[in-house]
């Protein structure tokens, strides 16, 4: 089981700023935590698993208490096996770019795949969904290039951290660090890096 793990939403390698700012956070965490385990999960890999009609019907069938078969058994287990994968550290750490005024698809599809009854969440009928990823931390790192905060919607919206961060707790994960760099258009990018660099070294510190 991994102390920590890396989960990467960008496919831009060296280029990708959610990447660097990750990077400083893990070497910060390894400075404090030299024994620690830590796990990356490039989520563009090609390893996690698509959430197609099968998948979806074998979601419902859990829900109305049957035992997925054949085709949805084959779907539900990739799903489950992805969910293991992401449970089985306490602590973890994802690299959020903003793409068109959200995240990128294939952190939604990682959502899809992993929110399933009984592993991320329970629904009861009076008092509506339960988050069952109690005591988990997060940190999330969110990074933009033309949105900022306080610029207005011809510069686009933030629909990144409210969904993201928005998810999490809906799973139940209440402790969430974000580390933010939007240096808009017209911003100092290197200032504002500096700065980022060093939320996220304080951040690892904490972590």
């Amino acid at each position: 089981m991994p102390d920590l793990l890396h989960i990467s939403a960008s496919p831009r390698g060296e280029d990708s700023q959610s990447l660097r700012l990750a990077a400083t956070f893990l070497d910060t965490y390894r400075t404090v935590h030299p024994e620690a385990e830590i796990e990356e999960w490039d989520l563009w890999d090609g390893s996690l698993p698509s959430f197609g009609p099968a998948a979806a019907r074998a979601k419902m069938t859990v829900f109305g208490g049957g035992v997925p078969q054949g085709a949805e058994a084959e779907a539900w287990s990739a799903a489950k096996a992805a969910f293991a994968r992401f449970d089985a550290a306490d602590r973890v750490l994802f690299s959020v770019p903003m793409w068109n005024s959200g995240v990128p698809y294939v952190l939604k599809q990682f959502i899809d795949v992993v929110s399933q009854p009984g592993l991320v969440f329970g629904v009861d009928a009076v008092t509506g969904y339960e988050g069952l990823l109690r005591g988990k931390r997060a940190a999330v790192i969110y990074t933009s290039a033309v949105w900022g905060p306080g610029l207005g919607p011809e510069f686009g919206r933030d629909f990144q951290a409210p969904f993201f961060t928005g998810w999490l707790n809906w799973a139940g994960i209440d402790d969430v660090t974000e580390i933010r760099y939007h240096p808009t258009l017209t911003g100092d990018a290197d200032e504002l890096s500096r700065i980022a660099h060093e939320s996220a070294r304080d951040a690892a510190k904490a972590f």
